[in-house]
């Protein structure tokens, strides 16, 4: 009988366990076709004791897999050009993958990955679960985490952006121009990237000896309607804020159609500014004050690491953080007094 920590070949799994060594085989694979109740025995048997493959594993294909919580507006455009520059360089594929809003990767998409054997797999804006992170590492299908929505486990690595000081930031450009009744709309409570921008935008408030008042925090969601309904609320306020900081530029897009549907000029009535920098944010009318997160870049920083990992070496680190910076256009500029 094998000690615990000796690692199982799938005949001594298949026997602790109690099915055949094709049940377990299955499991080992990502097949579909084996119950709950098994799957979990045998999961549970090889966490505990590890799997010793009998066999010289499958090369992984050339694929570069690459999942997005949504494949909705300009952010999953700038990610994919970032990764597919670094596979090109390196003769991969890139396969992409839609979580539809959903955070948390799927069985079904998991067990598609594990048949397709990547050569290693970047989740954007999304999450594995423990399990999911124990498959793919079974496989030896490394992982990287683009602007994680939540913290990472201190084994995955990730690549992110300067959040809380670009929030910071953008707070500080509204109040250098005068704004004290300054607006933000935040993403999900839930996303790692909302919480730091919001951190930042109340630690530039305290700062400058301006309170945070709470009506002025609209819980969003990072698409084009959730900055048009926080905006909307807080526009017919009595005291309406002067300036909105939309954190990121769907929801700040969704902020000019809300003053337009009021009748608010901007910036002459209310100053907005977004986060992210897309491309087509300069063409808006007027062209979006926003706070540059390099994407592309980011990308290509996560697709390199994830190569490093694929090919057996070690990263000098698992966590990069690539800087925001201010990006002045025509959206933002000094409050104004209401007519008498």
């Amino acid at each position: 009988m094998p000690t615990e920590s000796s690692p199982l070949t799938l005949a001594q799994l298949a026997e602790l366990a109690g099915v055949s060594t094709a049940t377990v085989s299955k499991v080992v694979n990502g097949r579909s076709e084996v119950s709950s109740e098994t799957r979990a025995a045998v999961e549970e048997l090889i966490r505990r004791h590890g799997y010793r493959r009998q066999r010289r594993r499958s090369m992984p294909t050339a694929l570069v897999e690459l999942v997005f919580h949504a494949l909705e507006g300009d952010y999953p455009v700038e990610i994919t050009k970032g990764v597919a520059e670094v596979a090109r360089q390196h003769d991969l594929m890139v396969g992409i993958s839609d979580l539809h809003r959903d955070h948390t990767a799927g069985d079904v998409w998991l067990e598609s990955v594990l048949r397709r054997r990547p050569s290693g797999v970047i989740a954007v804006f999304s999450g594995l679960t423990e399990t999911q992170h124990e498959q793919l590492a079974r496989r030896e299908i490394p992982l990287v985490l683009l602007d994680p929505a939540d913290t990472p486990a201190r084994n995955i690595p990730s690549v992110g952006a300067g959040n809380w000081n670009g929030g910071l930031t953008a707070t500080h450009h509204l109040l250098e121009l005068g704004h004290r009744r300054i607006a933000i709309i935040t993403g999900p409570d839930s996303a790692l990237s909302s919480r730091a921008r919001l951190d930042g935008y109340r630690t530039a408030l305290d700062m400058a000896g301006v309170p945070v008042d709470p009506e002025l925090i609209g819980r969003g969601d990072f698409f084009i309607e959730g900055g048009l309904a926080q905006a909307h609320r807080m526009l017919r306020l009595p005291d309406r804020p002067t300036a909105i900081f939309a954190t990121n530029d769907g929801q700040a897009i969704g902020v000019y159609h809300a003053a337009h549907q009021l009748g608010l000029r901007i910036p002459d009535d209310l100053s907005v500014i977004g986060f992210d920098d897309m491309p087509s944010v300069r063409w808006a009318v007027p062209p979006l004050t926003t706070i540059r997160q390099p994407l592309t870049e980011m990308a290509a920083a996560a697709t390199s690491m994830l190569l490093t990992l694929a090919h057996g070496e070690q990263l000098p680190q698992s966590r990069v953080e690539l800087a925001t910076e201010l990006v002045v256009r025509e959206s933002t500029g000094p409050p104004t007094l209401p007519p008498a």
